[in-house]
């Protein structure tokens, strides 16, 4: 895997063993020779792993759409900065740099990243593997939500397994490594 996406929050949240964490995954990226792909901005998590990843002398792609530019105050940085004209646009593009993606704590953004990367990859669009950082049990809910779908058949088994799910970075990164090496 040379590159992965990460979608997170363009605020860095209230505790700060989110954007600890979002450090700490830019430098795993750095040590495994991943290339960054993320959303393009400086500010929050974002920035957080971007920075990351580049004061550690690791390669990072911005994806941003023009309008939020401004708005999430763009990288002036990166690797690479690309600007695009809509929100579809952008996660279309981030994914196309990718192995994979991981999302870290995010709001409606990231949960509408999240669902759709899943939704393609349950529908043969994308065939890299999708993991969770489940950082301080943010994600429990939404887990839980998941298991609820399959108990009630609105989602199969083999689609709920389609989410990778970790506490830390560097377990996180072990299974899509090992899902990557496997489907290839």
């Amino acid at each position: 895997m040379k590159s992965i996406v990460v979608y997170c929050g363009s605020s860095p949240g209230t505790n700060p063993l989110y954007k600890e964490v979002a450090r700490e995954l830019g430098e795993k990226f750095v040590e495994n020779e991943i290339r960054l792909i993320y959303g393009g901005g400086n500010i929050g998590l974002m920035g957080a792993v971007a920075d990351a990843v580049l004061s550690n002398g690791g390669q990072a792609t911005g994806v941003i759409p023009n309008f939020l530019a401004a708005l999430e105050v763009a990288h002036q940085t990166l690797t690479e900065l690309h600007f695009v004209e809509t929100m579809h646009e952008r996660k279309f593009k981030m994914v196309q740099l990718a192995n994979g993606v991981i999302a870290l704590p995010g709001g409606y953004g990231t949960f509408d990243e999240l669902f759709e990367i899943l939704t393609w990859r349950q529908l043969g669009l994308y065939d890299g593997p999708v993991g969770l950082l489940n950082i301080n049990g943010f994600y429990d809910l939404i887990l839980q939500q998941l298991d609820r779908m399959v108990d009630d058949g609105f989602l199969k088994a083999e689609g709920r397994e389609l989410l990778m799910v970790a506490e830390t970075a560097d377990e996180l990164l072990d299974k899509m490594k090992n899902s990557w090496e496997q489907e290839r």
